[in-house]
């Protein structure tokens, strides 16, 4: 896809201005990082406060009184008893229980406000068209954009443009002016950091991530440091942790599926491959997804095989980095469940060489989520 084809979003003259290095992500040209660089910028999310521009993402509303009931027949979540202004992770399945995509949801007085990744945007947005039609109107919201300020300063920045901001907690919402810019925003993020996901319409986008930029503990992050933030925290990469190949169960997402949709709960299954799901949650997988931390600097990349000492070929990487705050390489992996115990010793096979890795807990640096 040549630049010409690539779409924009709001902010893209903004990073332009700022020195940013673009390049094409999920059909957008996107920051991938800035003169600070990405070990630069990773460090500054860690210890103060980053802005991200996650415009590319799809963002939809869901209306009517049937939105809830209607959205928990294709996710394996809890969406009826969501609580208001609450925000909650979700995964559309198909039917062989493997993951067409993880989205966010966050009920709010009129709608449920739900938050796709943007290279499976248009899809997500026809599965709900195709399957909730009847029941609920989906409403697209290309007219909004999305930005996240991540970071133990997050909340500091945030507060001079409105300290009402302060008052939420982890995985909660609500609508804000910000210094007189109205929006949505909900106490969230991708990196494992306190922070904040802001959606605020396109044409006060730049207004919005300039008042933001003014504020001392902010400096603009790019994809790159975004990439390394959420590995270290041990979240997953659509099209790459987790797939249409690979089930919640295999995925260890199953802290995603409430007891009242598994098998015996009050409203269990009624969503896609809820069969397979159960039957995995009952009898466990024949793999898993693990992390890996590596007592070698090799980094360990996407698609390196993993063994063990005699070998024996056990799993595959599926995300890697040298993980710049825990200073050693990190990966996510899915290895045969013999091996996926913690502290498991196994290798994984980098240009025809052997590194040893220990399958090890995840977040692999501890988070900085407010609960209150």
């Amino acid at each position: 896809m040549s630049s010409a084809d690539l779409k924009k979003t709001p902010l893209h003259a903004l990073h332009i201005e700022l020195g940013a290095k673009m390049v094409p992500f999920g059909g957008y040209d996107m920051p991938v990082q800035y003169p600070m660089g990405v070990m630069g910028e990773h460090k500054h999310t860690r210890a103060s406060a980053g802005l991200f521009d996650v415009s590319h993402m799809g963002q939809v509303r869901l209306v009517g009184a049937g939105a809830a009931a209607a959205l928990e027949t294709i996710v394996p979540v809890d969406i009826v008893d969501l609580g208001l202004n609450k925000q909650r992770y979700a995964l559309f399945t198909n039917d062989q229980g493997g993951i067409l995509d993880d989205l966010m949801v966050c009920r709010r007085a009129d709608d449920l406000f739900v938050v796709v990744n943007a290279g499976c945007k248009e899809q997500d947005i026809a599965h709900m068209q195709a399957k909730l039609a009847g029941h609920c109107e989906v409403i697209p919201m290309p007219e909004q954009a999305l930005l996240a300020l991540q970071g133990p300063q997050a909340v500091t920045a945030l507060s001079r443009l409105n300290p009402g901001v302060a008052t939420l907690t982890f995985m909660t919402g609500g609508s804000f002016e910000l210094d007189g810019i109205p929006t949505f925003l909900t106490r969230s993020g991708y990196t494992g950091e306190d922070g904040f996901e802001i959606s605020v319409h396109q044409d006060q986008a730049v207004a919005l991530a300039r008042k933001l930029l003014a504020q001392p503990e902010v400096a603009p992050i790019g994809l790159g440091a975004r990439d390394s933030l959420r590995l270290e925290a041990g979240l997953c990469l659509y099209g790459h942790d987790i797939d249409t190949t690979t089930n919640p169960v295999e995925a260890s997402l199953t802290w995603a599926i409430q007891k009242v949709r598994r098998a015996g709960g009050a409203r269990a299954g009624g969503y896609p491959g809820a069969a397979v799901i159960d039957q995995q949650l009952a009898n466990g997988p024949s793999r898993k997804r693990v992390g890996l931390v590596g007592s070698e600097r090799m980094p360990v990349r996407e698609g390196a095989k993993i063994v063990t000492a005699d070998g024996t070929e056990v799993g595959v990487v599926t995300s890697g980095t040298l993980g710049p705050t825990v200073n050693k390489p990190v990966a996510l992996a899915y290895v045969n469940i013999a091996h996926a115990a913690l502290g498991t010793e196994l290798f994984a096979v980098v240009r025809d060489k052997r590194t040893p890795m220990t399958v090890s807990s995840t977040p692999f640096t501890p988070n900085g989520y407010y609960r209150g």
